[in-house]
């Protein structure tokens, strides 16, 4: 009697969804043939696979997430389930009443950004050095402008803005973003110990890439609170830390680790225990490096900073002119002397003289460049054949060229208070007089190209005093040579073995 009643109601329920199931069956017997028709349309007139069609039918469609275009390349997160605006609809070309066609040109996108921050810093009371990237047309061909704002996090206390002074510091080497430091002074000092408050800066575009907009963005700099500016009137009203401060450009490439160990041990002797070295990485620091600078900063003798997400933005050498201005304004109060060259360079001050007696010398002067004495990077001397893997590279590579007549680049060393932005080879943006009369106070060897070779450098070895390859002019010089026992001893005793069987 059951099995009656439960086959009545199946045939009821059947024939109460006819019209459903058929409608259901209908659409399936379509989808299938439109499926089989597909594999016999040529795939040069359909976008998409019956294959595809195939799996929206047996599998459930996940929902879709529209990811920021902002967003970093390889970010797998989504960062929206919105989906994005609507394009704008084109304006067409039209005809004019007097006949004239009137064509018209539609943009999308954008091209570069407005303002790319690294950094802000207090310059004293009443001024602050912002540093960043910025579309470099918008500043060779247009005018675009800044303006500083400070606000107190005291409700009470009016809003200050003034004009902010952009300095280009790059010369011109920009690529699609050249470097920006700009000025914001205000008339007044701002901030203090009790209430904190922020640095606001107007980026205007002033038409710069398209007249018919004048766009402004506005970005917080820095946020300071009270005690962080207690913090900076300590370091700022004390002397120095530091007698001497290297800023260095970023390192990048497959670094020698082997002559990155040179450079640092020569230069911590040289510039001695008040020194202190800032090394940005840009991609050169592998397992390696590191091995080499961890004794130094384990010592307190080396910072070292991931400078690796600037690539994304398309500047000059890796933005090293953002770098070192980066570094100028945030140790500018630490130091008494700031030093900016490269690590395949070598400073050396005369037996007689002393790095302190020589900027004490110079010290009426705000910056001093330094004179490049330009070495050989593969000719050693015969008598070093067999065992020149033994020896350090400035220690065996003693041929400077002496070709006369020609521009050789040179580097320098600032008092960084008196600095409002830097360049890579000396500033032009200083407070106080800049002298480049420093032959035979101080020098600096050159031995370019070696930093990222990681084989033997003696290439040829040769059996005298004075030699011409390649047409330039090489005469021995033992300067570095006599030195390098004296530096190695000098490690050995601060860091002890631990770098001895470090690779070329």
């Amino acid at each position: 009697m059951s099995k009656e009643k439960e086959r009545r109601m199946f045939v009821g329920v059947v024939w109460n969804c006819a019209a459903e199931l058929k409608l259901l069956l209908t659409v399936l017997l379509f989808l299938c043939s439109l499926i089989t028709l597909l594999h016999f349309i040529p795939s040069r007139l359909i976008t998409f696979s019956p294959i595809d069609l195939g799996s929206c039918i047996s599998t459930p469609a996940a929902p879709l997430h529209f990811v920021s275009h902002l967003n970093a390349t390889n970010s797998s997160t989504p960062s929206a389930t919105t989906p994005p605006p609507e394009p704008p609809s084109l304006e067409k070309d039209r005809l004019l009443q007097n006949g004239v066609v009137k064509r018209v040109f539609n943009p999308f996108g954008s091209a570069a950004y407005n303002f790319i921050l690294m950094s802000a810093y207090r310059g004293g009371y009443n001024t602050f050095a912002v540093m960043g990237l910025g579309s470099k047309p918008l500043h060779v061909y247009g005018k675009a402008s800044y303006r500083c704002e400070w606000v107190s996090s005291d409700k009470q206390k009016t809003p200050i803005s003034v004009v902010g002074h952009k300095i280009l510091p790059d010369w011109g080497y920009g690529r699609v973003y050249t470097v920006l430091v700009i000025n914001c002074t205000f008339p007044v000092p701002v901030g203090n110990g009790e209430t904190g408050g922020k640095l606001l800066v107007h980026a205007t575009t002033n038409g710069g890439g398209d007249t018919n907009f004048n766009t402004t963005d506005t970005f917080e700099a820095l946020s300071e609170t009270g005690q962080d500016f207690v913090n900076f009137t300590s370091v700022y009203e004390a002397p120095p830390k530091y007698d001497f401060f290297y800023c260095g450009s970023s390192l990048y490439g497959n670094l020698s680790p082997q002559r990155v160990r040179e450079w640092l041990a020569f230069h911590v002797r040289l510039f001695g225990e008040k020194s202190h070295f800032v090394i940005h990485d840009a991609g050169g620091v592998h397992e390696g490096v590191m091995e080499v600078l961890k004794p130094w900063m384990d010592k307190g003798y080396v910072t070292l900073q991931d400078i690796r997400d600037q690539e994304r933005f398309d500047g000059y050498y890796h933005n090293q002119f953002l770098i070192v201005n980066d570094c100028l304004h945030r140790y500018k109060f630490q130091a008494k002397w700031m030093f900016f060259f490269d690590v395949d360079e070598y400073i050396f001050v005369p037996k007689k003289s002393t790095i302190k007696s020589v900027v004490k010398s110079l010290s009426d002067f705000t910056q001093f460049t330094i004179e490049q004495m330009p070495m050989s990077n593969k000719l050693c001397l015969e008598e070093d054949r067999g065992k020149s893997y033994r020896k350090w590279g400035f220690e065996k590579l003693v041929y400077k060229d002496v070709k006369t007549g020609i521009r050789r680049d040179r580097k320098y060393a600032v008092q960084p208070r008196n600095v409002i932005a830097n360049g890579v080879h000396m500033s032009q943006n200083t407070v106080g007089k800049t002298t480049h009369k420093t032959e035979g106070r101080i020098k600096y060897f050159h031995y370019h190209g070696t930093i990222a070779e990681h084989r033997e450098p003696c290439r040829q070895l040769v059996n005298t005093t004075a030699i011409t390859v390649d047409g330039i002019p090489y005469n021995v010089d033992t300067t570095m040579r006599d030195v390098a026992a004296t530096v190695k001893r000098f490690e050995l005793k601060l860091i002890g073995t631990t770098l001895q069987r470090t690779r070329q």
